[in-house]
């Protein structure tokens, strides 16, 4: 059966469930407001979406565990005051000609490239330990087959919302991405000045007094502006709606099932899942905890994680095979499944790749599941992501509606035929 067969009026009733998600955003917006990992906010409401995973499930629970909020991003300023003092040592290393001051620079941005490469592009905890910690949580619901359990999805959504990106705010992409561009080719020409420096210090020691010393350590010099306009990247007292980015993804889980609920459907052998996680956008950190701690019993019996991220832009849903800046290949089988989900719905959606940071996805991937992502934001990025654009009253019901349909139609293909698609 398709999803479209299983109830009468089908499209009126898939539109009311992309109502309702809208309606819950806008609750959870006026009512609780912007909710960073591991605020009260954001515990509230993970409490009001377990509330209502209660009314269409057979067991629901909470999670806690423990963050470090101000870690994911916190390579940030860090990498500004490192980068700041490497550039400005190689610049009197030169200048006075103190060649053993090479050596401290290249160590400096050494330090930089490791928190950059650990925390940002692997999503791994190398600042946590240094920082202050807060209590995040996880809200999952588990409705329960009609018959035996052969097959488990999981639909994931985040429900903490981030701190403001000042650039993307003020300029959208064609001031964000320069600036993220310049600072990453100014760190690399550190790294590699001071290689050549250090190198030349050995074989000609006269290097140190060159014209070409001259060249690198002003460029270098100027590159200071740059890294001090980044430290502005994020303004960490404006935390944002996150309506789109991503409540749509928590209320639209649900909304899976509570389509299953009021019309009174079983699937035979598909065991469904819905996660409203929390803290996604300090690394990832609520998925990975679930992963950690349910991963054993979900390998029970066939299990595919669908990542649901920020529905709001109709002409950019895609199906994300590659995560977490494209380090991380999802699984190709679950990302056939949704792509044939989404044909039988009547979209044509292509596979793409995460260019930049990750989904719940890329945790769950690493994890060992079977996962990939589902979203339908310009990836450019749209002005709106991660700024205090993204709001209720921004939001497409249009886009909600459509993914609504593809998850569905997945789903119905899923309990039908598994991975075999």
């Amino acid at each position: 059966m398709k999803a479209n067969e299983s109830v009468k009026n089908y499209e009126s009733t898939r539109r009311m469930y992309a109502n309702y998600t809208a309606r819950s955003i806008k609750k959870v917006c006026k009512e609780i407001g912007p909710r960073f990992a591991g605020s009260e906010q954001e515990k509230k409401s993970i409490e009001y979406m377990a509330e209502d995973l209660k009314t269409c499930c057979d067991d629901v629970k909470i999670d806690s565990y423990t963050v470090s909020p101000k870690a994911f991003l916190g390579w940030i300023p860090l990498s500004v005051v490192l980068m700041t003092i490497s550039c400005a040592l190689f610049f009197v290393a030169q200048f006075f000609e103190i060649a053993p001051l090479f050596y401290v620079s290249t160590a400096l941005t050494v330090i930089c490239l490791f928190f950059i490469v650990t925390e940002f592009l692997f999503y791994k905890e190398t600042l946590d330990v240094f920082l202050p910690k807060k209590t995040s949580y996880n809200a999952y619901g588990v409705r329960k087959p009609s018959g035996e359990v052969k097959r488990r999805i999981i639909f994931c959504g985040h429900a903490d919302s981030s701190m403001e990106w000042r650039f993307t705010y003020w300029g959208g992409p064609k001031l964000v991405i320069p600036v993220i561009g310049g600072s990453v080719v100014g760190i690399l020409a550190s790294l590699v000045f001071n290689i050549i420096a250090v190198v030349m210090n050995f074989t000609n020691p006269e290097f140190i007094s060159s014209t070409a010393i001259d060249v690198f350590s002003y460029i270098l010099l100027a590159f200071i502006v740059l890294f001090l306009v980044a430290s502005l990247f994020y303004d960490k007292k404006r935390i944002v709606e996150g309506a789109n980015d991503n409540l749509t993804g928590c209320f639209a889980s649900i909304a899976i099932l509570k389509f299953f609920q009021d019309n009174h459907i079983h699937l035979e052998n598909t065991e469904v899942v819905a996660l409203c996680a929390g803290s996604e956008e300090i690394g990832l950190r609520g998925s990975k905890d679930f992963c950690e701690k349910h991963g054993d019993e979900f390998k029970d019996v066939e299990t595919v994680f669908v990542a649901l991220d920020t529905l709001r832009d109709y002409d950019f849903m895609a199906i994300y095979n590659k995560d977490m800046t494209g380090l991380v290949k999802n699984d190709a089988d679950a990302s056939k499944l949704v792509q044939a989900g989404a044909k039988i719905a009547g979209y044509d959606v292509p596979f793409k790749t995460v260019s930049l940071g990750a989904t719940d996805a890329a945790a769950a991937t690493r994890s060992g599941m079977k996962a990939t992502a589902f979203a339908a934001m310009d990836p450019a990025p749209a002005r709106y992501y991660h700024t205090r654009l993204d709001t209720h009253e921004n939001l497409d019901l249009k886009t909600i509606e459509a993914s609504l349909d593809i998850c569905l139609e997945t789903l119905f293909l899923y309990d039908e035929k598994g991975l075999n698609v």
